[in-house]
This record gives C-alpha cells, structure tokens and sequence, in this order.
C-alpha cells in the first residue's frame, strides 16, 4: 500500500536533474560595449576597456608569474621567498579581480579564457621549466616594469578622459602595489654577505 502511495507521487524529472550540455548564443561581443549610464560616452568607455584589458592581461601573467616562482623557490631564504611569491600572487589576484570589474561596469567584457590572456599580453613567455632563482626574480621585475609602464600612460589617459575611477584605480591599486612589489623583489638581488660584514 505504501509503495504504490509513493508511485503515484511522481516527481517530474526536471525537477532535481542538472540541466546539463547548455549551448547558447554570445549575448556580448569582446569588443562590443553595453550601454552603461555613468556619464561616459561609448567612444570613451571603448578606449578605457582597450588599454584596461591590455593591464590586465599582463596583471594576469604576472600572477601566474608568481605562482609559478613560488612553486619552484629554492635555497637559503626558499621560505621567505615562498612566502613573498604566494603574498604578492594573492595581491595580483585582487588586482585581476578590481580591473576585470571595472571593464565590466564600463559595459565592455573583461577578457577571461587564458588563451585569450596569451593574445594580448606584453610579457614575454618564461620557458616552462625552472629557472635559477636570481632569473625568476629578475624576470618578476621585468613583468612589473612592462605592466607599470603601461598604468602611467594608462592612468594619464584615463584622466584625459574625466574617468577618474579608472584614473584612480590605475595609480591608487594597480601602479602602487606594482611598485611596492618591486622594492621587495630587487632588495633579494643585491649581492650582500649574509654573515660577514666588508670592512
């Protein structure tokens, strides 16, 4: 009696099941812009996303960069340069995050898909292997120099354009942590004893 009770309630498949292999069209080109009522013209908002994107990517890069250092750090002062890699990976991650929001409320797409990222990037590929560490860092620093670079001309354009949030979020975020990170990448390769002072 049971059982046939519980036969009758029939649950309608869909109900529990994953609507799983979903296909649609692309609502939103790459290089295609939303209307957004922010007081940005479309000419504007389309060249901020341009150079915005291009930061990106290489912010992109430049956290795999580190994640990639922290992974193969060896030596002496491995932990403390484990450590410094995997801090300044989480602090490009952010930055990836704030720009690729900032496209978005600018009503472009932030790029995504790693081989996009490839396209686009100005920093040069590292060989897939491990390299000794002074060139790992070095290379860091060359990945920084690229993308700050790129901010100040950004950021000068963005105020040319009255869009002072991504004016400030180029400087403020992007050219500062960038900086900030340089200071502690290059102070690991000044040549000083680490016992024994000259005289």
């Amino acid at each position: 009696m049971a059982n046939r009770a519980f036969a009758k309630r029939r649950v309608p498949a869909d109900d529990s099941q994953p609507r799983l292999h979903q296909h649609g069209r692309e609502v939103q080109r790459f290089d295609q812009l939303r209307e957004m009522p922010i007081g940005l013209s479309p000419n504007v908002r389309a060249e901020v996303a341009r150079f915005l994107n291009t930061v990106l990517a290489d912010t992109r890069v430049l956290h795999d960069l580190y994640k990639k250092t922290h992974w193969l750090m060896r030596g002496r002062t491995f932990y403390q340069l484990h450590l410094l890699m995997d801090k300044h990976a989480h602090e490009q991650e952010e930055l990836v995050d704030l720009l690729a929001e900032r496209i978005q409320t600018i009503g472009a797409v932030a790029l995504g898909d790693a081989r996009h990222v490839a396209e686009l990037t100005n920093i040069p590929r590292p060989p897939d292997g491990a390299e000794e560490v002074p060139a790992m860092l070095s290379r860091l620093l060359e990945a920084h120099e690229t993308i700050i670079i790129e901010t100040r001309a950004s950021a000068r354009r963005a105020a040319e354009l009255d869009d002072d949030s991504s004016n400030d979020i180029l400087v403020s975020n992007v050219l500062r942590t960038n900086e900030l990170q340089v200071w502690f990448v290059a102070e690991h390769l000044v040549d000083t004893p680490t016992v024994i002072a000259r005289v």
